[in-house]
């Protein structure tokens, strides 16, 4: 994958002054499963190319200014809000470990002055409702805690959403995950669509009072997966003034390696492991069935035309990036890890898009949806009380 050195320069131009916000990055999980949160065994103030995605100078080479650190844990754990917790701990830990180069952030004007000093922001995301178990107060709690967006769901259902890799259960939200959306509302925590099914997008829609966003997810008009966003859910955007951030993750934005990812699961089940085991003994899995069945390559390209898609659909206003750094075994060429978002400025400068419009994707448009869900919340709160409400008073 080769650019004009013009573009490239431009590129890197552009993102000194408008860093790229990404909204997805599972560094913390990559951690806990690597090194069991020892910082110094994966001190990623070097290089750690050999074993992650992501360190710091690869994210100063990539022109990141503001990092969203998923705090994920696996909805099948019987323990997922302790775990949650050491998740936070992890990226609290990180921010303490380097403070010349990361910044706490929990609020939009934390992420501008972050990016007046210097250093990148850095917030937390929940990846999926199952971190909660059902209470508003653990809701609270997260956010208390510094978590500004949560995912509803993340691969299967839970109690009150539905997932679009799960089995349909609820039809959508049901009554408590309504009172959910309200709740992150009144909070000043986004809400987080992707891996949610289109039936709990619209839903959401429908009950938010504030923008939402899509941390890490494509377009399924380009790509035919569950986990990309319908053209009708896109358009809705607008209106709801929420945003969607691309994730490159080859299996959502590459027709061809959806099916081959399908094979690759089933491969990895047949071995007793989880299929997004991304551990030594996992990625070994992995290399032996690609070197059998090799895998389609996405490329900068790929990425590329789902935006322009996207752009079309719902407007450069509501686009973002969230490259699921450390949370993939695969990435596409030339967006092999977290120096790579140079590529893909300098892919759609040559596609025409503007220095404005390339300002509002990797920066703009996020730091304005927080600031957005932020004056939400104000009025919320001083509308109305936290909400006592539970899931057996409203679903049982």
């Amino acid at each position: 994958m080769t650019f004009s050195p013009d573009s490239l320069d431009e590129a890197r131009a552009l993102l000194r002054e408008f860093p790229v916000v990404d909204g997805h990055n599972d560094l913390p999980w990559a951690l806990r499963e690597q090194v069991a949160y020892d910082l110094g065994a994966r001190d990623i103030a070097g290089d750690q190319g050999a074993h992650l995605h992501t360190d710091l100078p690869r994210l100063r080479e990539g022109g990141v200014g503001a990092q969203y650190w998923s705090v994920y844990v696996r909805s099948d754990l019987p323990d997922a809000v302790p775990a949650t917790l050491e998740q936070i701990d992890c990226v609290t830990r990180l921010i303490e470990r380097y403070p010349a180069e990361l910044a706490p952030a929990l609020t939009a004007a934390d992420m501008e002055a972050a990016r007046a000093s210097g250093r990148i922001a850095s917030l937390m995301g929940a990846e999926g409702g199952h971190s909660i178990a059902n209470s508003l107060g653990t809701l609270r709690g997260l956010y208390a805690l510094g978590v500004r967006y949560m995912t509803l769901t993340h691969n299967d259902n839970v109690d009150w959403a539905d997932s679009a890799t799960d089995e349909p259960k609820a039809g959508g939200l049901t009554a408590f995950g309504r009172e959910v959306v309200r709740e992150m509302n009144r909070l000043g925590m986004l809400v987080d669509l992707s891996h949610v099914a289109a039936t709990t997008m619209r839903d959401a829609l429908d009950a938010t009072s504030a923008p939402v966003i899509f941390s890490h997810s494509s377009s399924r008009a380009v790509c035919d997966h569950p986990r990309n966003i319908p053209d009708d859910v896109l358009e809705r955007l607008p209106a709801n003034g929420g945003m969607a951030m691309v994730t490159f993750v080859p299996k959502f934005v590459l027709q061809a390696a959806v099916d081959w990812t399908a094979a690759a699961d089933d491969n990895m089940r047949a071995h007793g492991l989880h299929h997004l085991d991304t551990s030594e003994a996992g990625m070994k899995v992995h290399r032996e069935f690609e070197e059998r069945h090799p895998r389609p390559v996405a490329t900068v390209s790929t990425v590329a035309d789902h935006l322009d898609h996207m752009r079309e659909v719902a407007g450069i206003d509501h686009l973002g990036i969230g490259g699921d750094y450390d949370g993939t075994a695969f990435t596409p060429d030339g967006l092999n890890d977290v120096s790579g978002y140079p590529n893909l400025i300098a892919e759609l400068l040559e596609r025409g898009w503007s220095k404005p419009d390339l300002a509002k994707l990797t920066w703009q448009n996020a730091v304005r949806v927080l600031g957005a869900a932020e004056d939400v919340a104000r009025e919320e709160r001083a509308a109305r009380p936290a909400s006592h409400a539970t899931i057996e008073s409203l679903d049982g």
